[in-house]
Formats: structure tokens, sequence, C-alpha cells
């Protein structure tokens, strides 16, 4: 990601734990897992790269949450990045969200609330002095 990019981006991207599959609503292939999310948009780990500037309608497989009965979200998104990934067989692909709604908002809260990967670091006990 360029610095451009990082200037633009208004929220902080949360990296996710759960391996959240994200296919193309009408043409019903998986296009990856979801990396990180937003509510302004994602990025996706996927085997086959995507060309910027390309709209799709995206189907998020929902994780499991409590208190939540939905299985799949849909929203338009628009392609605004895509490189390599570290592993050569994979490509990060940037979309922006063209549209979320309240309910698209909450789901997201939801989803980065439950399964985003803590970087806090641990408060561990204080130890006695080391016995020789």
């Amino acid at each position: 990601m360029n610095k451009k990019t990082d200037e633009r981006r208004k929220q902080e991207r949360k990296t996710l734990v759960a391996y959240t599959q994200v296919f193309d609503l009408y043409g019903g292939n998986l296009l990856g897992y979801l990396g990180d999310l937003t509510v302004s948009g994602a990025m996706i780990i996927s085997e086959k790269a995507m060309k910027p500037d390309t709209d799709i309608t995206l189907a998020i497989e929902m994780p499991e949450l409590p208190d939540i009965k939905v299985v799949r979200m849909s929203m338009t998104a628009r392609v605004v990045w895509c490189q390599q990934d570290l592993s050569p067989q994979y490509f990060n692909i940037g979309f922006e969200f063209k549209e979320v709604k309240d309910e698209h908002k909450k789901l997201i809260e939801t989803i980065i609330q439950n399964y985003q990967f803590r970087r806090d670091v641990p408060i561990y006990p204080q130890r006695g002095p080391v016995v020789k």
C-alpha cells in the first residue's frame, strides 16, 4: 500500500482472526478470504488478482456471532488496489464499500468486536526474584 492510500484512509483497519469467505454475489465464485475490515472497506486475500476500479457486489459469509442470525451480507464495492501478498501465490485486494447501510454498519462493527486480532500486550503478574 502506498503513502497516498494511507493518508486517505479515515479508519484504522482491523485484522480478523476468523476465516470468512467472500464471494462474487452474481458470479458465484469464491474471491478469497476477509483479511481486514472497517465500516468503509475491506481487504481480501485471494488467489487471483483484480483490476483496480472494478465494481463488484461482494457476498461476505458471516462468521458465527452472538444474537445475529444473518448468514451472508452483500455490499457493492470498488477495487481500490491490488498487490501481491508476501506469499507469492496470493494477492491482497483493497475494496471500498460504495454504500454502507445502517444494518451493514452494525454487522461490521459486531464482526470487528468479536473477531479482530488483539494486538494488546498482555499484563503479566510481577514475579519474585529468581532463586539460583
